[in-house]
C-alpha cells in the first residue's frame, strides 16, 4: 500500500453553522489521504491518483453548496473522492482556523470522514 496526500489545500468557503459565518466566508484547510495500490511504484501517473486532481475535485464539492457542518463538507468529499478514484481508502480531514469557541482560542477545529 502507498499513501498519497494532499495537506493544508486552502479552500475559501461559505461554510458553518451561523448565517452571519457563511455570509462572510472563510479559508478552510482540507488534509487528504489516500491509500492507493502498490501498482504506482511503475512511476507511472496512469497508475495512481493525480494529486492534482484530487485538489480540484476538493475545490468543486466544497464550491457547490454551503454547508452547515463540516463534518457533512468532509463526508461529501469523501464519497466523491472514493467514487472517482481507484483508492483503497480515504480520510478528509477539513479544519476551520479561524475558531472561537466560547471566546477561547484554539488552533482550529475540524471533522473527518473515512471511506474504504
Amino acid at each position: 500500500m502507498i499513501v498519497v496526500e494532499v495537506d493544508g489545500l486552502e479552500v475559501f468557503g461559505h461554510h458553518g453553522a451561523d448565517e452571519a459565518e457563511r455570509a462572510r466566508g472563510q479559508t478552510f484547510l482540507f488534509d487528504v489521504r489516500l491509500d492507493v495500490a502498490d501498482a504506482a511504484r511503475s512511476d507511472r501517473l496512469a497508475d495512481t491518483v493525480d494529486y492534482v486532481a484530487v485538489a480540484q475535485l476538493v475545490k468543486e464539492v466544497s464550491d457547490s453548496r454551503r454547508y452547515n457542518l463540516l463534518e457533512a463538507l468532509s463526508s461529501d468529499i469523501a464519497d466523491a473522492v472514493a467514487e472517482r478514484f481507484p483508492v483503497e481508502r480515504v480520510r478528509v480531514r477539513v479544519r476551520k482556523p479561524d475558531v472561537r469557541p466560547a471566546g477561547l482560542p484554539v488552533a482550529w477545529t475540524a471533522a473527518t470522514a473515512e471511506r474504504p
